[in-house]
């Protein structure tokens, strides 16, 4: 990239030795980073193809900030943006948007966006900076990438929310120092994240998930089709909490759904009162990181002090965490009734030699019909009450009814059609396939028809990897009577 400016902004920037705040006139004016470096030289300048901020910078109610295809914006140490106005950050696939610090190892402080703010990122990259302070609900964050950020205005997590129903959807959250979103306890959030791959955030291993929600009021929080493994190093740092922890009547009502959930301290916990949960179709495996039973590892873990819980736990499968589900309190959950069957399948969860499948720590009685306790086994009634901590073991506790099971049985078996499909996608390194599936082979072709990898898979294969150069591919999936075509984007 080649900027020209006039000699005389270059003298300006030569002469410029001070770093000082900028704030925009709120003119209405749509600035680009090339107009900043124009107007104030002292704060803002353009160099070895990089824009370099060496002030604060405060864009006005009424202005625009575009940053366009290609941009490399690099903030110096300490240094914080406040937005009151618009903030276009819009890359392309092949040519993102780049913000980083002038010094990797010096941070800069990071952005907050007042709350009449819009918000928008698209294909970008944020990284070795403070995070993002998100006081605005109008805030959309799509197919960008959040990389080594540290701590600095954004105290809670990288984006760290405060109001509304953001979209935050397709985008990479990988070794952050805090967790990759969050939002505050007395503050009502209910965002959208769909289809992100988030690994190893919350690399300060504080005792913190690395999706940390509070509460959302009468909207719903989303969290689907999300990849989220952690890092084992990092034992304090779980996946997803959802809390009402200061008691608000409005509460959680929340979808977890279709997500990869792997290597982390624990699964999913919801916590608090007046909290409205669906649990669907998540593969929750080896979330066991700390392997300290008495302070976690559950695949699934609910906690409330009243009977004010009304959460459906169905289709997931649960594998190799410490405790698979566990009931705290006055908790209470549907996992499967006469009517419609949990279908949730379960192998291998437990703790100093014992399987807990399922652990109900409360007095209340508990409905989880038609699930698979004991994965590929066809199971007695003795052998699936063996893996069922409830009245049966403590008198003081509240009985599980489980009987219809499933054990032995394909549960939830998606076939071949024409829309199978995978995910995350655009993807990284590697791609998950369905719950259950029927494909036995796979491989990946170039545009131009090349092929680059074929593995054989079997119907328990969870995800492959690849190394692939960004770029657009095709996947044919291969169940030995038929093949079905679907598009890959690496990036």
């Amino acid at each position: 990239m080649i900027r020209k400016f006039l000699p005389f902004v270059l003298f300006l920037i030569t002469l410029s030795v001070q770093a000082q705040k900028y704030t925009t006139p709120d003119t209405g004016v749509n600035w680009t980073m090339d107009s900043l470096v124009l107007y104030n030289p002292a704060t803002i300048s353009f160099l070895d193809d990089a824009y370099i901020i060496t002030g604060d910078v405060e864009l006005s109610e009424t202005d625009t900030l575009i940053l366009r295809p290609g941009d490399i914006v690099k903030i110096d140490s300490a240094i914080t943006i406040t937005v009151s106005g618009t903030f276009l950050s819009r890359g392309q696939l092949d040519n993102p948007v780049v913000i980083t610090a002038v010094d990797s190892i010096k941070p800069y402080r990071g952005f907050r966006f007042e709350e009449e703010a819009l918000v928008i990122f698209d294909y970008s990259i944020v990284k070795n900076g403070g995070g993002l302070k998100i006081i605005s609900p109008n805030l959309t964050i799509t197919n960008c990438a959040f990389l080594n950020n540290t701590s600095g205005i954004a105290t809670a997590a990288v984006i760290d929310l405060s109001y509304g129903s953001p979209l935050i959807q397709n985008n990479k959250f990988i070794r952050n120092a805090k967790p990759a979103i969050g939002s505050p306890a007395n503050r009502e959030v209910s965002a959208k994240i769909l289809d992100n791959y988030f690994e190893g955030n919350n690399q300060l291993n504080e005792n913190r998930p690395q999706l940390n929600m509070g509460t959302t009021g009468k909207d719903t929080l989303v969290i689907k089709g999300n990849t989220i493994i952690g890092d084992r190093s990092r034992d304090r740092v779980g996946a997803i909490a959802v809390s009402n922890l200061l008691g608000s009547p409005d509460g959680v009502t929340t979808v977890i759904e279709n997500n990869i959930i792997t290597d982390n301290r624990y699964g999913i916990t919801i916590a608090g009162n007046n909290a409205f949960a669906l649990i669907k179709n998540n593969i929750i495996e080896d979330n066991n990181s700390e392997n300290k039973p008495l302070l976690g590892g559950s695949g699934i873990s609910l906690n409330a002090g009243s009977l004010s819980q009304n959460i459906t736990i169905t289709g997931n499968e649960i594998r190799r965490n410490l405790w698979g589900i566990t009931m705290i309190g006055q908790a209470t959950a549907n996992i499967g009734n006469d009517t419609i069957p949990g279908n949730n399948i379960f192998a291998d969860n437990g703790n100093e030699g014992v399987v807990y499948a399922l652990y109900n720590n409360t007095p209340n009685k508990l409905l989880a019909k038609g699930n698979c306790w004991i994965e590929g086994a066809e199971s007695t009634y003795e052998e699936v009450a063996a893996v069922i901590f409830d009245q049966a073991d403590d008198s003081s506790l509240g009985e599980v009814l489980f009987d219809p099971f499933l054990c032995g049985e394909t549960v939830n078996t998606i076939d071949l059609e024409d829309n199978f499909s995978f995910y995350p996608n655009p993807a990284h390194d590697r791609v998950y396939l369905p719950a259950q599936h029927e494909v036995k082979q796979i491989a990946i072709y170039n545009t131009d028809g090349r092929e680059m990898l074929r593995k054989e898979v079997g119907s328990y294969t969870n995800y492959i990897t690849f190394d692939l150069n960004p770029g657009l591919y095709i996947v044919e999936f291969d169940n030995g009577n038929k093949k079905v075509n679907q598009k890959l984007i690496v990036q």
